[in-house]
């Protein structure tokens, strides 16, 4: 695939640098796609939601989630335990925009959203919840 890159910008170089370099940049479109996946505007998405992104670290007596959610207010949004699933749902308004405004890029996803979070075993409290700088950090412990 690299070598393609290079083909097509119109250079072939048989030097290893620039074959790294061109792998790293494959990598990057290719990260730059599972982004978009994963903020699909809600009308492109078959159930209408879309997914926030998540990080997970897990300890044996805890679980720390970490939900991308920006513009989004801790009135809307709820979070729950249902069995072995944390569940993240609730919505992000579009944004006020002056009447006349031209939209140029629409990036940020908004409406609906809920994410699902898998559990290792049933049994799990929320025993920590904050939104703060357009992430929600949820806490679990385990009982």
């Amino acid at each position: 695939m690299a070598a393609g890159i290079l083909r097509e910008s119109g250079m072939i170089f048989d030097d290893a640098r620039y074959w790294m370099w061109a792998e790293a940049l494959e990598m990057l479109a290719r990260a730059e796609r599972l982004q978009r996946r994963f903020f699909l505007p809600a009308e492109e998405r078959a159930d209408g939601e879309w997914e926030p992104p998540v990080d997970v670290f897990e300890t044996p007596r805890r679980i720390w989630v970490t939900a991308a959610l920006p513009g989004v207010g801790p009135e809307d949004v709820e979070v729950g335990v249902r069995d072995d699933v944390l569940v993240i749902r609730g919505r992000r308004t579009f944004p006020g925009v002056p009447a006349r405004a031209r939209l140029v890029r629409l990036e940020i996803p908004h409406g609906r959203f809920l994410r699902q979070v898998r559990l290792p075993e049933p049994g799990y409290l929320i025993v920590g919840r904050e939104l703060r700088h357009g992430c929600l950090f949820v806490v679990l412990e385990r009982r």
